[in-house]
């Protein structure tokens, strides 16, 4: 039986940002792509600010990330490492929560930001694989990597190219669920390969151009996770705004 997980459409493009989106930096205080990650932090907070004081619960974010044509779209600029430190800043100044994440990125010039009201959408996930996953154990563990990659034996890697990705989760109250969505996409080698064949836990997410985050809250899981993926192809087609 599977959990009733959220499926959330992807929001419309929104306003173009001035500031290139960021990483996450695990430098120093004063590195320089410490003081650039904090400057477009900044940015963030003035694109958004409007919306987070007006629009009513549930939020959704969506990051499009425009790369110069010179930077390898399927290497590195992880999706979620722009996402991770763009929500918490934004939900840590606001007080407001995300149900909803998105991004994407390609070759353009430009890179947008928008938060809008989160939007159910139908069961229907498209094509792609599908599969019911649930933890026990601490995000920050080994075990919780392995108790999912247990879970996807039948998974088949996805073939060359860029790769759409949506993960679904059903948290307790009291899980922080942005600090789940490295340790599940480290976990995820059968369906996106590995950077190393004989390295476990670094798979190539560099290949995912559409990302898509949304979580519920159930009070009687506690620390349970239940996590619905779903992963396939992607034509690279997002919908960006040119103005």
């Amino acid at each position: 039986m599977r959990a009733k997980l959220p499926v959330y459409g992807m929001p419309e493009p929104g306003p173009r940002l001035e500031i290139r989106p960021r990483l996450a930096s695990w430098d120093a205080a004063g590195h320089p792509s410490q003081v650039w990650l904090e400057e477009f932090l900044v940015e963030a907070s003035r694109v958004c600010a409007p919306q987070l004081d007006q629009l009513p619960d549930p939020l959704a974010l969506r990051l499009d990330v425009g790369l110069p044509v010179e930077t390898p779209l399927l290497e590195q600029h992880d999706l979620d490492n722009y996402l991770f430190p763009l929500v918490t800043s934004l939900s840590k100044a606001s007080g407001r929560r995300f149900v909803s994440v998105w991004g994407t990125k390609q070759h353009a010039p430009d890179s947008h930001l928008g938060v809008t009201e989160a939007v159910p959408a139908g069961d229907d996930l498209g094509p792609g694989q599908v599969f019911d996953v649930r933890t026990t154990a601490a995000s920050d563990s080994t075990a919780f990597k392995e108790q999912i990659d247990q879970q996807l034996t039948e998974a088949v890697l996805l073939p060359e190219g860029p790769l759409r990705l949506h993960i679904g989760f059903l948290v307790g109250p009291r899980r922080h669920w942005a600090n789940l969505w490295k340790p599940t996409i480290d976990a995820l080698d059968r369906i996106l390969g590995r950077t190393t064949p004989n390295r476990s836990w670094h798979p190539r997410d560099g290949r995912i151009v559409e990302l898509g985050l949304s979580a519920l809250t159930d009070p009687d899981l506690g620390h349970h996770v239940a996590l619905r993926i779903h992963a396939g192809s992607s034509c690279n087609s997002a919908r960006v705004a040119t103005t």
